[in-house]
């Protein structure tokens, strides 16, 4: 479906948790949190339920986030219950890496596309400071076994000034090799993240341009998401770019979230949405979600406002969220 814009929405993001096994410094505290009960998270059957009456409304492509979502228990039943939906078409997965090596196989059969994971240094110390917890080893091992599963894998690398700028290019030799996307993403001032300053994608593509000369740029497809894409020559991957802050991009945005609560969230930037949680369980039949759905995807906002004040902005830190 379309929302008032003429947008073609057709991307659901559903965060299963708002816990996670790391304490990145620009997501989230690294003692004070405050995670849902149980009981306050959407069940598997409530999850279903809204990514069926999603996918009638024309949602193709689900994604699951978190938090870090292959802490939540029994995570590949999940999967699996989506990928027998009609009109899901592909399931793609936001994770650190931690525990994807030990379950990438069980995923990969109940329907798992592609893995995005959330990298920001190849340096095992630097990798400690910046995530204050996990082992780098874990997140390169999964690499590797995706890869080797012909799983689409992809790199997100929020680079923070004065901390891991000097490694740009080693994450672009990366792509030199092995056969992966490397995304650099530039730092969002949600949450704990207005204490940093990350570097803008036009000061990563200097560095690059500086080290090499021989890059192309790949025609980016529509349907391709909000990156847009360089190749060093021949390379396996690519090198990608998504410029939030500099470069907004939201007249292409095809995409709503779910929060872990059941909070149905038009954009990253606003706390506009509605509770489907609280619907489901007083009763709703799948006619009224379904109208609750098309309602707030066609009431989207037009552009995120980060570098302006709004009355209605995000407070919620990314794990809340959704990555």
């Amino acid at each position: 479906m379309k929302d008032k814009f003429g947008r073609e929405i057709d991307y659901l993001r559903v965060s299963v948790t708002d816990k996670c096994n790391l304490r990145c410094i620009y997501c989230m505290d690294e003692k004070d949190n405050s995670f849902l009960k149980n009981d306050e998270k959407l069940t598997d059957d409530e999850i279903y339920r809204i990514v069926k009456e999603s996918s009638k409304l024309g949602i193709k492509k689900v994604r699951i986030t978190g938090g870090e979502p292959l802490v939540r228990p029994d995570l590949v039943n999940l999967v699996s219950k989506i990928n027998s939906i009609p009109g899901i078409e592909e399931i793609y997965l936001t994770t650190n890496g931690i525990l994807l090596a030990d379950m990438i196989d069980e995923l990969a059969v109940n329907g798992l596309k592609g893995v995005n994971i959330s990298l920001d240094s190849l340096n095992e110390e630097r990798f400690n400071k910046l995530t204050r917890l996990g082992k780098l080893n874990k997140v390169l091992e999964a690499i590797d076994k995706a890869i080797a599963l012909g799983i689409k894998v992809k790199l997100n690398t929020v680079i923070v000034n004065d901390i891991n700028k000097d490694e740009i290019i080693d994450f672009v030799n990366l792509t030199k090799e092995k056969e992966i996307d490397v995304r650099f993403i530039e730092l969002m001032p949600i949450g704990i993240a207005i204490n940093y300053k990350g570097a803008t994608n036009e000061d990563v593509l200097k560095v690059i341009s500086e080290n090499y000369s021989d890059y192309e740029e790949v025609v980016r497809s529509k349907s391709g998401g909000p990156a847009s894409y360089i190749k060093l020559k021949n390379a396996k991957g690519k090198i990608g770019f998504i410029s939030a802050i500099s470069n907004c991009f939201c007249e292409e945005c095809n995409r709503i979230r779910l929060t872990p609560e059941g909070f149905l969230k038009q954009c990253l930037h606003f706390d506009y949405g509605i509770d489907l949680k609280s619907k489901l369980r007083t009763g709703i039949t799948d006619e009224e979600l379904r109208k609750l759905i098309y309602d707030n995807i066609y009431d989207k906002p037009e552009k995120h406002l980060f570098l302006e004040k709004s009355d209605h902005k995000e407070l919620k830190f990314m794990n809340q969220i959704g990555g």
